[in-house]
């Protein structure tokens, strides 16, 4: 039952309230993590959620700024109504912008936290957060390269560059280059749910999923030997989910010592196998507590858990609530909203 075609019951899921995206960009912004945003928040996806969000870039300079590429970029708004966005986004900067951190952006920046807006950084976007305060005595990270002089310009920062994301709830910070894709797909599973993200990953042709824990170094394997790639390991694993798995049968698959197979998923996904299935698990258990009827149950029994107690143990450990509760916030909720617009009105009687 684990192989059936999730994307098929993909349902279209009314918004509780339009969601602004406020993306905020310097002069030398690189092209590359500009576009990310643009992409996962600024196509239209009413078919998938109605209403979807609404993109907003924000200028921290005046007039057009030049990007990477001999690009030039015309925001629409001004700093000043930056914290009317619901989530700012701080792209990467250029070098210069990480040298002298615009005044203005870092107070817009500070100003939309102190309103409880969420705030996420893109790789070296971190230096914005940074000099605005909000990363003091806290967990950050940013692309590795960066790491040494930015460990040196915020001694109060706590930085971690080994994730691909570290997420407080208020502020996000994010590795370099394609991690801000798996922020941005993270960012989707918070609003909306697995099945949501999983949809706009399909149609963006990446990876569903990367933990945040993930590292956004990782060692190639020696000789380049295809024999050792864990992508085969990966697909049958996901495609058996609802049965019981072992690492000794991973290790048949990808044709490796299970020790060797141990050592790749350490390096390429920064966990362990079980780990691994763990989390394939509980994202499969999402979906189908998303988008099907099936009692907890059954979905314990399609997601390889074998009954609801442990689906709830795990599912609690991952997820930060119970499989019911989710099932509420991310289906039964959207619906009855759903419902209760196209209700109709009471007649008032005319006196």
């Amino acid at each position: 039952m684990a192989t059936r075609n999730r994307s098929a019951v993909l349902r279209r899921i009314p918004a509780m309230s339009e969601h602004i995206v406020g993306l905020a960009v310097t002069a030398g912004t690189p092209v590359f993590e500009l576009a990310i945003p643009c992409e996962v928040f600024g196509v239209d996806r009413s078919d998938l959620v109605d209403p979807w969000y609404e993109l907003r870039t924000y200028a921290a300079e005046p007039g057009p700024l030049p990007s990477t590429g001999g690009l030039s970029l015309y925001a629409g708004h001004h700093l000043d109504d930056l914290a009317e966005a619901d989530t700012v986004v701080v792209a990467a900067l250029s070098r210069r912008a990480q040298l002298a951190p615009p005044p203005d952006l870092v107070a817009a920046v500070r100003e939309a936290h102190r309103r409880g807006r969420r705030i996420v950084a893109l790789c070296t976007g971190t230096y914005i957060l940074a000099a605005a305060g909000l990363l003091d005595g806290r967990r950050a990270t940013t692309h590795w390269m960066n790491a040494g002089d930015f460990a040196h310009r915020f001694p109060a920062v706590e930085l971690d560059s080994g994730p691909l994301y570290i997420d407080h709830g208020d502020v996000i910070t994010t590795a370099g280059s394609g991690a801000a894709i798996d922020v941005c797909l993270h960012l989707l599973r918070q609003d909306h749910g697995a099945a949501v993200a999983a949809e706009v990953a399909r149609r963006m042709v990446v990876p569903p999923h990367r933990e945040g824990v993930q590292p956004q170094i990782t060692r190639p394997a020696v000789g380049g030997d295809r024999d050792g790639d864990l992508a085969p390991a990966l697909h049958w694993a996901a495609e058996r989910l609802d049965r019981p798995l072992t690492v000794a049968q991973l290790a048949r698959v990808a044709h490796m010592s299970e020790r060797t197979l141990m050592r790749r998923f350490r390096d390429a996904l920064g966990v362990s196998p079980l780990q691994w299935l763990l989390q394939q698990r509980v994202r499969l258990a999402q979906e189908l507590l998303e988008t099907t009827d099936l009692p907890v149950e059954e979905v314990a029994r399609e997601t390889g858990f074998g009954n609801a107690a442990n689906l709830r143990y795990h599912f609690v450990r991952v997820a930060g609530m119970s499989p019911q509760s989710y099932r509420h916030v991310f289906r039964y909720r959207p619906a009855a909203a759903a419902e209760a617009e196209q209700a109709p009105s009471a007649l008032v009687p005319q006196g």
